[in-house]
């Protein structure tokens, strides 16, 4: 099984990055982090890195839902999306399954809120 899934514009890293930022709202999803790879590794190890943004995006309604059927879920939020740098000028989005990351609990509840994540977050990808 897959642990994500993706989607290649033929846009620049920046256009990418508004792109997917409003479709995760549209979703109901909000950015509650971001990092920014490409600066953190010329900052921290003086080396540089293609254009990698990490998206911490997170639907307080499905959010508020897992943690009152799993307490340790947290530990699994928020749902990452990375935008990076492709060939050819093009950036390549990218967002966890949640129903992948969940395989290892034991709680049929959870992966049915899983799904429901994981149609939300496909549905995104899918409107880029």
């Amino acid at each position: 099984m897959a642990y994500y899934f993706s989607k290649t514009l033929p846009v620049g890293f920046d256009e990418a990055v508004r792109r997917t930022t409003e479709a995760l709202k549209q979703q109901g999803f909000g950015i509650i982090t971001e990092i920014d790879v490409k600066e953190t590794f010329k900052k921290k190890l003086g080396i540089d890195f293609r254009n990698y943004r990490i998206l911490g995006a997170c639907n307080p309604t499905l959010a508020h839902e897992a943690l009152n059927l799993e307490d340790k879920i947290g530990t699994m939020l928020p749902c990452n999306v990375v935008v990076q740098d492709a060939p050819d000028g093009a950036t390549e989005i990218a967002a966890i399954d949640p129903v992948a990351s969940m395989l290892a609990i034991e709680n049929p509840l959870l992966k049915q809120a899983a799904e429901r994540v994981r149609e939300s977050l496909e549905k995104i990808i899918a409107s880029l």
